[in-house]
């Protein structure tokens, strides 16, 4: 479709048009298409949008500032829903946090456990994901399959880690336990299970006429809009970049494993949703490098004092790994006391669902504005935190 509004109109940017002359509509936050708890407003002529401008709510929100008013180890349950979906990766990033600034080498077997962990919540969000890519343009049948597969990698998690959500299972200087007897069999059919919807998405989502013809073409990002932008994840690798921090700057057992980065060219909706549904096979493939390679004896974790009351060295470090939506990262700042002095959280969210999303939106169509909005792959607590 012909971007009739393009981010330039007569030498001024669309923002600085009087919106009293365009129709506000607002989309969300309940709104199916919607991801979580935000909303869009949109000012729109006919029915292609002029402005976009994204509100990420109030439903969880200040978890930087609610860290430093508790001790290291009460942080876990606050860092888990920064972003509900994927929860282990703040989880992870936090415990390497602390490990940096005490000096900590984890046991091997619990970095193989973290690996494993940080592979399956992957698996679990991106088959969300796929349902929520299909869900917005209007294929619901899809939709409720994936809801249904993820339910099945949410029954391995409860059965490993007590906890179907919020895991809590990486702590400070290893895990919390092993795996239960009989697990890898379970995970086995659970992985065979996906590996089936994957055929069926492929025929039903990605070789459907509609779906081709709405999303090829919208929402294109471009090599030069990456670092301008701050895009990461599979909304690079959708434009043909081989970014990937597992492959650039490997953590715990990833240079270990035998994976690329998956990439697609085109840079639009549709390659994007092609990135992620062959990055769900990838996540199936190194579950099994893991399950089949992994230490089964050894420590778990290494001893440390009271941790009610563990004291952190002063000092500062900056850690990231590779969520499903590109790089994660943290900045902790320790002045020797047991409480944080400072965290702060990159996600990848606030450059994908605000500046990015504002800008694509332009010269969308009101009915694919969900598509987009999916596409970019975002979770609205990472933003206001």
């Amino acid at each position: 479709m012909e971007n009739l509004y393009p981010p330039i109109v007569d030498g001024k940017s669309v923002y600085d048009l009087d919106s009293q002359k365009y129709l506000k509509m607002w989309q969300g936050p309940q709104h199916p298409g919607v991801t979580g708890n935000m909303s869009l407003e949109l000012d729109i002529s006919g029915d292609q949008v002029v402005k976009c401008k994204a509100h990420v709510g109030y439903l969880h929100r200040g978890f930087e500032k609610l860290m430093e008013r508790r001790r290291y180890i009460n942080c876990f349950p606050i860092v888990c829903r920064i972003c509900v979906p994927e929860p282990d990766t703040n989880e992870y990033l936090f415990a390497a946090a602390m490990e940096d600034l005490l000096g900590l080498d984890i046991p091997e077997r619990a970095k193989w456990l973290r690996t494993l962990n940080l592979e399956l919540s992957r698996l679990a969000s991106f088959v969300m994901w796929l349902g929520g890519q299909s869900g917005a343009f209007g294929m619901g049948t899809v939709a409720q399959w994936c809801l249904a597969h993820r339910d099945y990698v949410l029954d391995l998690f409860e059965e490993w880690t007590g906890a179907r959500i919020y895991h809590m299972y990486m702590t400070p200087g290893g895990v919390r336990g092993g795996l239960p007897e009989g697990w890898d069999a379970h995970a086995e059919k659970v992985l065979d299970g996906i590996y089936k919807l994957l055929d069926e998405i492929r025929h039903v989502m990605f070789n459907n006429a509609i779906f081709k013809q709405r999303a090829k073409g919208l929402g294109v990002i471009t090599p030069d809009m990456f670092d301008r932008f701050g895009i990461v994840g599979p909304n690079v690798r959708g434009s043909g970049s081989t970014r990937d921090i597992r492959k650039d700057t490997p953590y715990l057992i990833y240079d270990q494993l035998d994976f690329e980065a998956v990439t697609e060219q085109g840079g639009d909706v549709y390659a994007r949703a092609k990135v992620r549904w062959r990055e769900v096979y990838q996540s199936i493939d190194l579950i099994r490098q893991i399950l089949k390679n992994m230490p089964r004896k050894g420590p778990l974790h290494i001893t440390l004092p009271n941790v009610l009351h563990l004291k952190v060295p002063a000092g500062e470090t900056y850690v990231r790994a590779e969520s499903t939506r590109g790089e994660y990262g943290y900045y902790m700042v320790s002045d020797g006391s047991e409480y944080p002095r400072k965290v702060t959280v990159r996600g990848p969210s606030y450059t994908h669902a605000m500046a990015l999303l504002e800008h694509l939106a332009v010269g969308v169509n009101t009915a694919d504005v969900a598509g987009l909005m999916v596409s970019l792959h975002t979770y609205p607590p990472e933003i206001e935190r």
